[in-house]
């Protein structure tokens, strides 16, 4: 493994598309009312992945701290439990995209006030405490309800706030099941790990509520996150957000995987899958709310 392999390994790539789509849903919302700022949603987008790279190093990071990437692991590689990076370069990696997102964040919360700064700060908290800290979040199952709520109502009306002034009832509405589709992302990941992860002493939802119904979870999140899809469209009396449900044929693979398998490299297939899908279903979300 390269230095640099390494370091893409770190940063997870395959999670990434989780940022840009509240990112693009928030900004559909704003342009529905002609207030559209792409230079603003820009510069929301750089910050909001440089916050997710960061929390993914900290992950790294904490992870290997607390014994939970070992061995027995079914996931990809992790750089510090591996050895391509050590534990130092990894920290000084996340500060230092943390720093970079709080350089735009500054830009943005001058447009947008005390609740951007409410938002990044939470994010900023959030990010760091997920493994790391005393009480780490993901250790004690809210993993899921805090991907829920920051790549999904914060994110999306945050976005919308930032470029329009205010947050909508239906940049609430929809960013539900973008939030919804976040949260899927993990729980794969969490489904995948339940017995390496309980071993390990982190008390996923998972873990908590045993492997079948972290299935039916991720099902039940893929499912009504396209059901909300008609609600958006009732509730503006128009038919473009339900572009979004071109994306369903993508949604078949990984609900297969993770409802029928116990493989590692299926479920990281499946991992990517819905990753690709959140990504996909955002953005046709957007387009059908801002161009139809």
């Amino acid at each position: 493994m390269t230095r640099g392999g390494a370091w893409v390994a770190a940063i997870r790539p395959r999670t990434l598309p989780a940022a840009v789509a509240p990112v693009a849903v928030g900004t559909a919302v704003a342009e529905q009312s002609g207030h559209g700022r792409p230079s603003i949603a820009l510069a929301a987008l750089a910050a909001a992945l440089l916050l997710q790279i960061g929390t993914n190093l900290v992950n790294d990071w904490g992870d290997f701290r607390h014994g939970a990437d070992g061995p027995d692991r079914l996931g990809p590689s992790r750089a510090v439990a591996a050895g391509w990076l050590s534990p130092h370069d990894v920290i000084r990696g996340a500060w230092l995209a943390f720093l970079l997102a709080a350089l735009i964040g500054i830009w943005l919360i001058a447009r947008g006030g005390w609740p951007i700064a409410s938002i990044g700060l939470g994010g900023l908290v959030v990010a760091i405490g997920y493994t790391a800290g005393p009480w780490p979040l993901a250790y004690h199952a809210l993993g899921e309800p805090f991907v829920f709520l920051f790549f999904g109502p914060l994110a999306v009306c945050g976005t919308e706030l930032l470029q329009a002034g205010r947050a909508s009832g239906i940049g609430l509405l929809a960013s539900l099941p973008v939030g919804l589709l976040a949260t899927a992302i993990l729980l794969v990941n969490n489904v995948r790990d339940v017995e390496s992860d309980a071993r390990a002493g982190k008390r996923t939802l998972v873990v908590r509520l045993g492997r079948p119904a972290g299935q039916s979870l991720y099902a039940g999140t893929i499912a009504v996150a396209f059901v909300l899809v008609a609600a958006v469209a009732l509730v503006l009396w128009n038919p473009g957000p339900l572009v979004a449900w071109l994306s369903a044929p993508l949604a078949a693979a990984p609900l297969r995987a993770v409802l029928r398998s116990r493989d590692g490299p299926v479920l990281n297939a499946a991992l990517a899958a819905t990753a690709r899908l959140h990504l996909v279903f955002g953005v046709l979300l957007a387009g059908g709310m801002a161009w139809w």
